[in-house]
């Protein structure tokens, strides 16, 4: 699909998802001991706020987005810090990170604006295949729950996101959350996947 033209949205300003502070979400399963400190991979850094943060608290951080723009101020805001923590400008659907790398995979809205499923489905492919055998995807999604709305995250619903991942990812935790931005808060799926170590099973269930 034609990518948005995300630089267009970096050089505008108009940036509702970039608060300049590190997600909750990502805060609360970071210092709860959901991942222990690894090598991790970011898809759709932005500016880079999360993996930064992520960076400060010992993991050693490969950060990718679709923008150069984005990369760019990313960059920036690293220059003063001596932290492992990497910014490169990728299409994750068109390029592919190093397979079997990665402890820890994060998301923030990124696996969301596809709105084709074949490529939700490559996405999550491609996630499984950059995680270490003990690895963990965790990826903040847009939820069809909540008030209607004419602007925000896209929404994706519960059998959507299931769908898409779970051939290739375990799923550990699926529940409903929320999205903080600089406009009022949406409705979000916080989804826990691993690497499989067994291919998902058909019922055996008969008559």
């Amino acid at each position: 699909m034609p990518h948005p033209p995300w630089n267009e949205r970096y050089a505008s300003g108009e940036l509702p998802w970039d608060t300049g502070h590190p997600d909750p979400l990502l805060v609360t399963f970071v210092e709860s001991g959901g991942v222990a400190p690894g090598r991790a991979l970011e898809i759709g850094c932005g500016t880079g706020t999360n993996a930064i943060w992520l960076a400060e608290r010992g993991f050693d951080v490969l950060a990718v987005d679709v923008s150069p723009l984005a990369i760019e101020k990313a960059r920036a805001k690293l220059q003063a810090k001596t932290l492992q923590c990497k910014f490169a400008t990728m299409d994750f659907l068109g390029e592919t990170p190093p397979s079997d790398a990665f402890d820890f995979v994060f998301d923030r809205g990124c696996f969301h604006i596809f709105d084709d499923s074949e490529e939700r489905s490559r996405f999550a492919t491609r996630v499984a295949k950059a995680l270490a055998p003990s690895g963990k995807w965790l990826s903040l999604i847009g939820s069809t729950e909540g008030a209607l709305r004419d602007t925000g995250p896209p929404r994706r619903s519960a059998r959507e996101v299931v769908s898409a991942i779970e051939p290739d990812l375990e799923i550990l935790d699926l529940h409903s959350a929320e999205f903080r931005s600089k406009l009022d808060p949406a409705k979000a799926w916080f989804c826990l996947s691993r690497r499989r170590t067994v291919s998902a099973q058909p019922s055996t269930r008969r008559g």
